[in-house]
């Protein structure tokens, strides 16, 4: 029987599945298999997941009928691993054991899946251009790249000892269970380092042999070891990027960093015996570790709390190598190992973190949830209240923060009630719906469709590179309007029941509206219904409805969701995107607001004719505004304002449109480029036309 605070969360659980029960979903274990499979990828468990629901029958090469089930999938390319998701879902409030027959069926359904996929079922699924076709097809195409597959168990129940692992067509197989016992311990209170144990003598054979080095002080001991590779890369792939401090995300090989993991991997592959001499191995934290007197001396044999402080991207890069080049078994890595003892361990891990990668020319990256940015968005969130001035948001800075808060208030029945009245569920804001939501509207729909925790870390790598003004109240309520938009945006998708891609059909649609009307919509009035009007909410469906068939059509024979998470989709659809028509919704007509915002913005824009002035700005090269500024001023043909703003938009231009026009800057703007067009000044005739005023009118 699961523990009081277990139960509780269950309790929690189910009545948040069954208030999120709709006509849009009305099968709560889809939307159970939807809720846990974004926060396992928010907690850092996988990675990019999608839930897609397919049951059938499968006639195999043998002619015997095969039943398959899959609720879910994530596939990591670089790793070559798949996953594979089965829910079993009661909604009891209960936590009722599942018979372990039950527990079986559900796993090989998956797994009958992922082997009709390579017997061709792509092909026999109707339609053929849904969720589950589409994974159908990857499956095939990359069975050769598989590397590991996965089959994973999600439930509302319990769960005892599961099918060991085995091989499927000659690559590793792990079954593995989410049940509500182990969702509690991630999801619920939060893992805590404690729940990273590491048996060295388990993995290596063998206990480490260490030189302890005693502090002059109380506060830490010093052990210097030599780890094997392989038994690195086995830890990194139990783990992830939860050994590198489960409260600080790490970013690995993002951007700048090709060169560093070329001479990893030649080490590795060409040198194997030489990673200990030419790397500089890593930083490691623990809470505690056992060693004991072996043959050799002092040996490590187990360690508790593990936390990669340095040298992340030595693991991961370690761990990818052996995946595609090598067996690692004459990679040796050297390691030190710090063991806090009076000092406080988070200050602790962030001061070595922080020291040893100002010493090391590979920058890993920041620290998300102690970062300044997100601690200063959750203060926003505690003090701005929505205008009736009785509620607000809730934002969850760190994992389990929302739950823990709610525990909190259950202690008395009045802060219970006005906890729930102030920051229902619906109004919890996590750290990657905040990366999402910005990271759509700056343009940036291929990153969003790469997933949550992929996204969030490209949005904290660009937050690292440019970072923003510190956040203030108005910018907190233009964040809020957007969350709003978003998430109307989605519900209004999900209810027009597209076969497949309806996250990336959201997300290009929002960031279609933000490149169409230059990021500047009417924020202010959204976060003060906390609602769009229906005309709004009527555009986004025939947006939707256009951008499906665009979408589909710039794949061509490529692998539709592997395409949408392509810069070069993007591109091509910046210039297909729907117009906009009369009469326009109260969010696009909007009259002039003297507000103004870093990120988002709000301006002046308030009519069709508005908008297609911006979109032919942004139709013409950097060079040409630059030119129309030079030979107009130069010439008497344009006011030096104006000219100025020409230099403004060829700026723009040049950094890809990232910061567009205003309605302000285009009218002038186009009307210097006619101008010196109709002087006959311009070396060439920008690729787009119509800029005559008189002709819109």
């Amino acid at each position: 029987m699961a523990d009081d605070a277990t139960m509780d969360f269950l309790q929690d659980l189910v009545s948040e599945v069954e208030e999120s029960v709709s006509a849009v979903e009305p099968f709560t274990v889809n939307i159970f298999t939807a809720m846990i499979l974004e926060r396992l990828e928010e907690a850092g468990h996988f990675d990019e997941t999608f839930p897609v629901y397919q049951a059938g029958h499968f006639k195999d090469k043998r002619g015997r009928n095969i039943a398959y089930r899959i609720d879910g999938y994530a596939y990591e390319v670089e790793r070559g691993r798949l996953d594979l998701f089965t829910t079993i879902f009661s909604g009891d409030r209960d936590a009722a054991r599942i018979p372990a027959a039950d527990v079986t069926k559900a796993l090989e359904r998956a797994l009958r899946f992922a082997s009709a996929c390579v017997d061709g079922l792509a092909s026999s699924l109707e339609p053929a251009n849904t969720d589950a076709s589409d994974l159908a097809r990857l499956i095939e195409a990359e069975t050769g790249r598989i590397t590991s597959i996965r089959v994973v168990l999600l439930t509302d129940g319990t769960v005892g000892d599961i099918t060991s692992s085995a091989d499927w067509k000659g690559k590793p197989l792990t079954f593995k269970a989410y049940d509500i016992t182990r969702l509690f311990r991630v999801l619920g209170k939060g893992e805590t380092r404690e729940d990273i144990s590491v048996d060295i003598v388990a993995l290596a054979g063998r206990g480490l042999q260490c030189l302890h080095v005693p502090a002059q002080n109380d506060d830490y001991d010093a052990y210097l070891s030599v780890l094997p590779g392989k038994v690195l890369s086995q830890v990194y792939e139990r783990y992830g990027v939860r050994l590198l401090e489960l409260n600080v995300r790490a970013f690995l090989g993002l951007q700048g960093r090709k060169s560093v993991n070329a001479e990893l991997r030649e080490t590795i592959v060409k040198k194997p015996t030489m990673f200990l001499a030419y790397n500089n191995g890593i930083v490691a934290t623990v809470d505690d570790l056992e060693v004991g007197q072996g043959k050799a001396g002092l040996e490590i044999r187990s360690l508790k709390g593990l936390q990669i402080v340095n040298g992340g991207q030595t693991t991961a890069s370690l761990h990818r190598a052996g995946r595609r080049d090598s067996d690692l078994e004459h990679v040796s890595v050297p390691v030190k190992i710090i063991k806090v003892g009076g000092a406080d361990l988070s200050e602790m891990v962030s001061a070595i973190s922080r020291a040893a990668n100002r010493q090391n020319t590979v920058q890993l990256a920041d620290f998300s949830a102690n970062d300044p940015f997100h601690q200063q968005v959750e203060v926003l969130a505690n003090t701005t209240w929505l205008s009736d001035g009785k509620g607000r948001w809730f934002y969850e800075r760190a994992r389990g923060a929302y739950l823990a808060a709610e525990y909190k208030a259950a202690y008395r029945k009045s802060d219970e009630k006005s906890f729930r009245q102030q920051t229902p569920k619906h109004r919890r804001l996590s750290k990657l719906d905040v990366a999402r939501y910005l990271s759509v509207w700056s343009g940036l729909p291929d990153k969003v469709c790469l997933g949550g925790q992929k996204n969030f870390q490209y949005f904290m790598q660009r937050l690292k590179d440019e970072p923003l003004p510190p956040p203030d109240q108005p910018w907190f309520r233009r964040l809020i309007a957007l969350a709003v938009l978003y998430r109307a945006a989605e519900k209004k998708i999900r209810s027009m029941k597209f076969p497949a891609y309806g996250a990336q059909i959201t997300a290009y649609v929002v960031a279609g509206l933000s490149h169409r009307t230059g990021g500047r919509i009417d924020f202010e009035g959204i976060w003060s219904r906390q609602a769009i009007t229906p005309e709004m909410e009527r555009l986004i469906g025939e947006w939707a409805s256009l951008m499906d068939t665009v979408l589909r059509e710039s794949a061509g024979q490529k692998n539709p969701s592997e395409w949408f998470k392509k810069p070069d989709c993007w591109k091509s659809m910046q210039d297909r995107l729907p117009p906009f028509a009369d009469p326009l919704p109260q969010e696009l007509s909007y009259a002039e607001n003297e507000l103004r915002g870093e990120i988002m913005g709000l301006g002046e824009a308030r009519s069709v004719v508005d908008y297609e002035r911006i979109a032919r700005c942004m139709e013409v090269s950097g060079a040409i505004w630059l030119e129309v500024a030079e030979r107009g001023q130069k010439a008497g043909v344009i006011h030096y304002r104006v000219a100025g703003i020409c230099r403004t938009l060829a700026g723009y231009a040049v950094g890809g449109w990232e910061k567009k026009p205003t309605v302000k800057q285009a009218r002038p703007a186009l009307e210097a480029l006619d101008a010196v067009e109709k002087a006959g000044l311009m070396n060439q005739r920008p690729q787009t036309a119509g800029f005559d005023e008189d002709a819109e009118a």
